[in-house]
């Protein structure tokens, strides 16, 4: 049983080497990690100034609810 085990992760460990080896020597593998990694920036980068607009937005909202409730 233990034996059985031992062959299955040999295996998988051969077939990730292989994998791994020849997607990090693949020119096209290559572009789609660089253009994937600056797509994902971007969506990072617009997320925060999404959520910098909101909390401005909901600030500016607080104020005007206040200075309502003042009066």
């Amino acid at each position: 049983m233990a034996g059985g085990n031992f062959v299955g992760r040999v295996i998988s460990y051969v077939v990730n080497e292989l994998v791994v080896n020849t997607l990090a020597n693949s020119p096209a593998f290559q572009r789609f990690a660089v253009r994937t990694s600056k797509r994902m920036e971007e969506v990072s980068n617009l997320a925060v100034r999404k959520r910098q607009e909101l909390q401005e937005q909901l600030n500016e909202s607080l104020r005007n609810f206040e200075s309502q409730k003042k009066q």
